[in-house]
């Protein structure tokens, strides 16, 4: 007999942030035909784990289902139905499976909390509220324009 589990959907702030992250990551990735940003796109990290992430940054992914390589980038909204996993578990996974930047994004603080992965362990290198951050090891240029995603909410 098949589960089907029913989430409530993120409130309009969580989903309004994920498309501003998205669309600055578009924008500020150049040119690059080799690169996707993606929205709540299943990542195959291996038969038995499949991950879904707010935002991601993939590159040379040539598959059309699915997340299959590794993303360069993750941004990850934080809600208190998910903090737990995306703080704890998600964080763990991505850091094992070498995804260079995890950013965890806390709509109530209007900050965003930049991991880069150096030697195997992520580290703590930015906390973002209005800056601009390049990732710069990326294979394409990327970039978010933090006053950008959070000046909606700056009143």
């Amino acid at each position: 007999m098949a589960l089907l589990m029913r989430w409530l959907a993120p409130v309009k702030k969580h989903q309004i942030l994920i498309g501003l992250l998205f669309n600055e990551l578009l924008k500020h990735i150049g040119k690059c035909p080799e690169c996707e940003v993606l929205i709540d796109t299943d990542w195959k990290v291996s038969s038995d784990t499949i991950l879904k992430s707010d935002v991601s940054l993939v590159c040379h992914d040539s598959n059309p289902k699915y997340i299959s390589k590794t993303p360069e980038i993750i941004f990850e909204v934080i809600s208190p139905s998910t903090a737990k996993k995306d703080e704890g578990l998600k964080y763990e996974i991505y850091e094992e499976e070498g995804v260079k930047y995890y950013i965890l994004v806390y709509p109530d603080d209007l900050v965003a909390r930049i991991y880069h992965l150096e030697n195997g362990t992520y580290k703590k290198v930015a906390e973002c509220d209005t800056e601009r951050f390049d990732f710069k090891e990326t294979e394409c240029p990327a970039s978010v324009d933090f006053a950008a995603v959070f000046g909606k909410y700056r009143v």
